[in-house]
């Protein structure tokens, strides 16, 4: 029987995180298949490892997990010469780009089969059957290439999440120390990295959850959540979470029970959630969170403009005025919202683009107004291929198409594209983007986010002083001696770099 390779590739900012996706599936073939780990974030050249497990004829699956941006970049590199030195390895994909891009991944010749969405049993199911030299059409979540054709298999339900197996910490640990993956971040000095749970119930025309999840929803209960955070703190030292979750606090009720649960182990925490569901939460629900060491949440504002948010297909109940009266409510109960826009979405007229870009800076700069603590993340306009979703039409029609060839996403154009940092939209022009980028330049500089934990008290001070004038009168336009200081001093974008 031979065994699995799975490959975490190197992230953005290269920092080790404990990486569930791949734990994950470790997870699902533990105690059927042996299998190796090689972390990206943790090797000089991971190919040197991986070329030397290879050699050695014992393994005959690569599984690779592939995220828009960074991530792809040497997760193509390294399945390209994979095939060629090893052709009789199965190469499988998984994760958000394969899963929204299969078509060019498959066709690329040197990727056999994506993962279309969650593994577990998905992919143990795929090994068994090629071990096994059995028919594989029937395996749910698999995408394929058969002859010139994608072929696409059903999708299955999301699994009850506390009935998966553990994730394999300990085997984890016999390849890298689990202790290099817990860092120093603005929330604590040895950071947890947890997925508590899959998918999202809603369906946002921009969000690259959508296509995959179908507005679909599963969670670990809080006390499946609890035991793995308790066991990762008493062996690892952990002592602070961030949850990579779409969405974790879908349910007030799991929230609650698990702010209840951490409470009294000192740890401070972040998560991810939307401002129209946890706005429904009761004030005595947020105090608890608080006091259980919940110090930050990401929301995604996304835009002040209220048919632009329709046109998002955001969902709920989200609005300005709820943006407004959220960013309010969570100074009351020391908080930090951290809400992120989209700048740039398409319109019918370029006057009409510009017009909503400068109504957006107006409404970041009211939003800072009534919670100065409020972080500002922001993103420029990138299309998802979502099918049915009336914006992304919109978009095609604008002429915009994705790379037909994978090792074209590599480009640099297109790298800072899956980081919503460079659009390639037809719709915004050279002075738009300037205009988002000189905005967000100003913003960073009067207000420096909390979470770059380098910057001293008077790097801050300086920074607010030089970029004052700027901000309070608007005259954004080319802040060289900010960008200057910012990269002298190596400010962190926690959109691109995490905390």
């Amino acid at each position: 029987m031979q065994k699995v390779l799975l490959f975490n590739p190197r992230s953005a900012n290269y920092k080790p995180r404990i990486p569930n996706s791949i734990l994950n599936i470790a997870a699902s073939i533990e105690g059927k298949f042996d299998y190796a780990i090689v972390d990206g974030n943790l090797e000089d050249d991971p190919w040197v490892k991986i070329e030397r497990y290879l050699a050695s004829g014992e393994f005959g699956y690569f599984g690779c997990t592939c995220m828009p941006g960074p991530q792809l970049k040497q997760a193509i590199a390294v399945s390209k010469k994979l095939k060629a030195q090893f052709p009789a390895v199965n190469v499988i994909w998984g994760g958000y780009f394969p899963s929204n891009h299969p078509k060019v991944v498959l066709f690329s010749g040197y990727i056999d089969f994506v993962v279309n969405g969650p593994g577990d049993k998905t992919f143990p199911a795929l090994v068994q059957a090629l071990e096994n030299n059995e028919l594989y059409e029937n395996i749910p979540n698999l995408i394929y290439k058969k002859d010139d054709a994608i072929i696409k298999t059903r999708k299955d339900e999301l699994y009850d999440q506390d009935s998966l197996p553990p994730l394999p910490y300990d085997k984890l640990n016999s390849f890298y120390s689990l202790k290099k993956y817990l860092g120093k971040t603005y929330l604590g000095t040895k950071t947890i990295a947890y997925h508590s749970s899959v998918g999202c119930p809603f369906t946002c025309s921009f969000c690259a959850v959508v296509p995959i999840y179908n507005a679909r929803w599963k969670g670990k209960s809080a006390q499946k959540i609890y035991s793995d955070i308790k066991y990762l703190k008493e062996n690892f030292g952990g002592n602070a979470i961030e949850f990579h979750d779409n969405n974790f606090f879908v349910s007030e009720k799991r929230t609650a029970e698990f702010s209840k649960l951490i409470m009294h182990e000192n740890m401070v925490w972040w998560g991810e959630g939307r401002i129209d569901t946890i706005n429904k939460y009761s004030d005595e629900t947020l105090a608890l969170m608080r006091r259980s060491g919940c110090k930050m949440i990401f929301f995604g504002a996304e835009t002040g403009n209220d048919e632009v948010l329709k046109k998002m297909d955001k969902g709920g109940t989200q609005s300005a005025a709820q943006i407004r009266a959220f960013a309010a409510r969570m100074a009351r109960f020391d908080i930090i919202p951290e809400y992120s826009f989209v700048l740039g979405t398409p319109a019918e007229t370029p006057e009409k683009v510009m017009q909503q870009i400068d109504q957006d800076i107006a409404f970041i700069k009211e939003i800072k107004a009534i919670n100065p603590a409020t972080e500002i993340i922001i993103y420029v306009y990138s299309p998802v291929p979502t099918e049915g979703s009336d914006m992304y039409k919109n978009v095609l029609q604008t002429g915009f198409h994705f790379p037909e060839n994978l090792e074209d996403w590599i480009g640099p154009q297109w790298d800072a594209f899956d980081l919503r940092k460079n659009p390639l939209t037809p719709w915004l022009t050279p002075e738009m983007i300037d205009k988002i980028k000189d905005f967000e330049t100003v913003l960073n500089g009067y207000y420096p986010t909390v979470s770059d934990v380098r910057l001293t008290r008077v790097k801050r001070t300086i920074m607010r002083t030089v970029a004052s004038l700027r901000y309070k009168s608007g005259l954004y336009k080319k802040p060289y001696e900010l960008k200057a200081m910012q990269v002298f001093w190596k400010y962190r974008q926690p959109e691109i770099e995490g905390f």
